[in-house]
């Protein structure tokens, strides 16, 4: 069998890059079976930005895919190309992250079982104990993340430092737990915590959320609450990957679905959660397959 690779590249935009890039994979024995390009314009710093799938000879594979990363390296001076290289054929590992409801989680879990996810779920971490039992059915490791951390010794303390200190000693525990897997990125499937910069930075670009509302409206929490409040005749969900501000990372997936004068706030979230799972999965499917491309606050989402 063919070896199957994804090549994602940036650069500033110039004449020449995807001649010069085809002609590294074609004199090496390379056959491209899915290319995709987009060019972001900007007067200051116009960008390029490329996905190729690519096709090598099972014999050949290794010493081909060793001299593509060669000449790709030397493109680096010309182009000031950056690159990224992966093989379709290895699974990404993910941990998710989970709280009480479990529609998200169930979604990914019989997406990923089923193949339409090409995904392994390393292992489950949740703040309550309620979705233990979802994890055994599936034979994921479970985590449970305690509660009775003390912030301080100090009674004196201040709540918000002995919020945070509460928060920072949780996630020392996460993090001495993931180590013990080999993970590439984090789910956020309903996990209603706030995650501290420290630990955002940790996972640079590599957590993706689901937010139950069609971003940048209602933000924060109770947007179900917000949106019925305001009268709106749709509500969506947004999966986004996670920076330091609340609900304003990089937006990867949206959806929505229409509601009408009758719904209150509890039917806007039954409604809800058929948009949340579904948004959540694509937008996983996405960034396993390697077609997501992060700019700046946005996205290239090569579908």
């Amino acid at each position: 069998m063919n070896r199957k690779l994804v090549l994602f590249f940036s650069c500033p935009d110039k004449k020449g890059i995807v001649a010069a890039v085809s002609k590294v994979l074609f004199e090496n024995g390379a056959n491209i079976v899915e290319s995709n390009q987009h060019s972001a314009k900007s007067v200051l710093n116009p960008h390029f930005y490329m996905r190729i799938v690519f096709e090598l000879d099972s014999i050949s594979a290794e010493k081909n895919l060793a001299d593509i990363k060669i000449k790709l390296n030397e493109l680096k001076h010309i182009f000031a190309i950056e690159y990224e290289l992966n093989d379709t054929s290895v699974k990404k590992n993910a941990a998710v992250f989970v709280s009480k409801e479990d529609h998200c989680l169930y979604e990914l879990l019989w997406q990923t079982s089923s193949g339409d996810i090409f995904l392994n779920i390393s292992c489950i971490f949740s703040n309550h104990k309620v979705l233990s039992s979802v994890a055994d059915f599936y034979k994921v490791p479970f985590i449970y993340i305690p509660s009775n951390f003390t912030a301080s010794n100090n009674n004196n303390c201040d709540t918000d430092n002995a919020d945070d200190g509460h928060r920072l000693k949780q996630e020392q525990f996460i993090l001495n737990e993931i180590a013990k897997y080999d993970i590439d990125f984090i789910i956020l499937a309903k996990y209603m915590r706030i995650l501290s910069p420290g630990f955002i930075n940790l996972f640079n670009k590599k957590i993706i959320n689901i937010h139950h509302s069609f971003l940048p409206s209602f933000p924060g929490a109770k947007p179900y609450l917000q949106a019925y409040e305001k009268g709106v005749k749709i509500i969506g969900a947004t999966a986004h990957f996670v920076n330091e501000k609340l609900d304003d990372g990089p937006i990867i997936e949206q959806d929505v679905i229409r509601i009408n004068h009758e719904d209150d706030a509890e039917e806007l979230k039954k409604k809800g959660k058929i948009i949340e799972r579904m948004v959540l999965a694509r937008a996983v499917k996405f960034f396993v397959e390697d077609r997501i491309i992060q700019y700046g606050n946005k996205t290239i989402v090569f579908a």
